[in-house]
């Protein structure tokens, strides 16, 4: 004959009641619920590929190839009317043709009087 609380019956194996307010807040123990049918580029709601390692590496090598072909043509053109003060800090003085030359031109006037 089944008793009036069958949670009591079962005792300390039962199922934990389940509380929907407890799923996303911060002790989540669960995934947000999203569609399953909707497709994204991306790879959609917590995606992560076999290989997002080695991906990750390929575009890490990308940006930083574009950005050294950006600074060197960046470095190529660059004009400066007013060379800046010896001695003074000046980060592109490492890598500017201009200021290069210019300071050679300096050094060799220092030494030739």
């Amino acid at each position: 004959m089944p008793t009036q609380n069958a949670e009591a019956d079962v005792g300390a194996h039962a199922e934990p009641k389940k509380q929907p307010w407890k799923k996303y807040g911060a002790n989540a123990e669960g995934k947000i619920p999203y569609p399953k049918h909707v497709w994204s580029p991306s790879g959609g709601w917590y995606a992560q590929p076999a290989n997002w390692k080695m991906n990750t590496a390929i575009m890490g090598a990308c940006v930083i190839g574009i950005t050294a072909i950006v600074w060197s043509i960046s470095a190529e053109r660059e004009q400066r009317p007013r060379m800046p003060e010896p001695g003074r800090f000046f980060p592109s003085r490492n890598w500017s043709k201009q200021i290069i030359e210019h300071e050679k031109a300096l050094k060799e006037k220092e030494n030739s009087s």
